[in-house]
């Protein structure tokens, strides 16, 4: 796993702004050398003002958005087209301007189309499977290579829906969860585990607001999963944490 590294910008406005940025030269810089690109998109008020900033960006237009296969790390079991889903959210700050194919997106099940947020899981599972590389081992986690993961942080320091003290914490066999009894509303969620992020390139943490500073300090010196789960998402190659000053405490 690698190292991590902090990147701490002035405000939520500037870290929305230089994450776009820095995901859109990622991309480019990415597509010169292979694809498909796979990426992993976040919810969250940061997470969702970046995908904001991205469809305002002149530089999305050197992209070749049909060779991005886009993903979620977490997703609210609520029926389709629900506004509190990330993939909602997603959609109409900016994957409905993007000329991505609809294939293309991959979008964790709602609850109008799996019975639970288990069989949600295992049908998320099987689709990441479906796109890992031929050539992986067999004895990792069926996932793609992920080209950057993008993941948020809560105040208690939970990401994607990996929550302090929760039983999908210990999850290990699979690369999806299905969770009950989330802290957070709504309290039936799907999330990846910490393998299938573990086997990401790169994971970025973008994390705003004076809230989440205690849990971002704790995460930063090395503090236990089972208390902050933020300690625990560290990319294959790359670990950033991308933050505003508040955050940054």
């Amino acid at each position: 796993m690698s190292t991590r590294t902090v990147v701490v910008h002035p405000d939520a406005e500037t870290l929305a702004e230089a994450t776009a940025a820095r995901l859109l030269l990622h991309l480019l810089d990415a597509q010169s050398t292979h694809r498909p690109l796979h990426v992993g998109l976040t919810g969250g008020t940061v997470g969702i003002k970046t995908l904001a900033r991205i469809a305002e960006a002149p530089l999305r237009h050197a992209v070749d958005w049909t060779g991005v296969h886009l993903w979620w790390g977490d997703e609210r079991f609520l029926p389709a087209g629900d506004p509190d889903r990330n993939e909602t959210q997603a959609r109409a700050a900016l994957l409905d301007a993007l000329p991505v194919p609809e294939e293309n997106i991959h979008a964790m099940p709602p609850s109008d189309m799996a019975e639970s947020p288990e069989e949600a899981a295992r049908s998320y599972a099987d689709e990441l499977a479906r796109h890992a590389p031929g050539t992986s081992d067999e004895s990792g986690p069926a996932v793609p290579r992920f080209d950057v993961l993008l993941l948020g942080m809560g105040p208690d320091g939970h990401v994607a829906s990996l929550f302090p003290e929760h039983d999908a914490l210990e999850v290990t066999a699979t690369t999806t969860v299905g969770v009950h009894g989330s802290p957070k509303p709504p309290p039936e969620r799907v999330s990846l585990t910490f393998p299938a992020i573990e086997a990401a390139e790169e994971v970025w943490l973008v994390v705003g607001g004076a809230d989440k500073a205690p849990a971002a300090a704790r995460a930063l010196a090395g503090e236990a999963v089972r208390t902050t789960p933020a300690a625990g998402a560290l990319g294959r190659r790359r670990t950033l944490w991308l933050m505003d000053v508040a955050a940054a405490g």
